[in-house]
């Protein structure tokens, strides 16, 4: 199983650069220079942290962030676990948004399937972004999907209904962890949040609306 992370070295440029042109400088101009980098520094710290915690979670599943194969897992073992299913919805998000089904049982490195539906009620088309993390925190490590309908931005069009869905397995070597092996169950949640529509759905939706007035 192949699992895709990208390490982010971003952090590491920027010291790097730093030090550089503060070799090079006399001590006083060095000294204000260091001062200014290691301000910018900060603030691109600052700016990274986001991305940076992201990869964290995604890497050792802290916080329950699931990982993500290219395809499914090449053992299966006999136990079986019970996978339940959960959604949310920001505050100001217009959507309903539900599972098909609340659980279903799959065995230990099975890949699994489930569908979630998304309806807008609205009179207006809505974007959305879906975050995710699965519960116990002790299983996001072992969490993993081939295909979510979270990996991109979903435009639902006024009255539009659809399923989308979610392709996963649970990593055989659960087995092996003292603090996953034996839980009874594992708890996929998502929620979704209003963004702002891609500049083409924007601009046919305010034409339309034009051509309605």
């Amino acid at each position: 199983m192949k699992v895709l992370t990208t390490r982010p070295d971003l952090s590491l440029q920027i010291v790097q650069g730093i030090r550089s042109v503060a070799e090079s400088l006399d001590p006083k101009i060095k000294t204000a220079r260091t001062l200014v980098g290691v301000v910018l520094f900060m603030g691109a710290l600052a700016w990274a942290s986001v991305p940076l915690y992201d990869w964290f979670c995604r890497v050792t599943g802290y916080g329950g962030a699931t990982g993500y194969a290219e395809q499914g897992s090449d053992v299966i073992l006999d136990e079986t676990i019970t996978i339940k299913f959960d959604a949310s919805l920001e505050r100001d998000m217009p959507w309903e948004f539900r599972p098909e089904i609340r659980e279903m049982e799959v065995r230990i490195g099975e890949t699994g399937l489930a569908f979630y539906e998304a309806y807008n009620p609205t009179d207006r088309p809505v974007a959305g972004s879906a975050s995710y993390n699965v519960s116990p925190f002790s299983a996001g490590g072992y969490f993993a999907k081939i295909d979510c309908f979270c990996f991109e931005e979903q435009v639902l069009q006024p009255g539009e209904r659809v399923m989308m869905p979610v392709t996963f397995f649970v990593d055989p070597e659960i087995v092996d962890d003292v603090d996953a092996k034996h839980l009874p169950h594992i708890t996929l949640s998502y929620t979704f949040y209003e963004i702002d529509l891609p500049e083409e759905t924007a601009a046919l939706a305010e034409d339309r609306q034009t051509s309605l007035n």
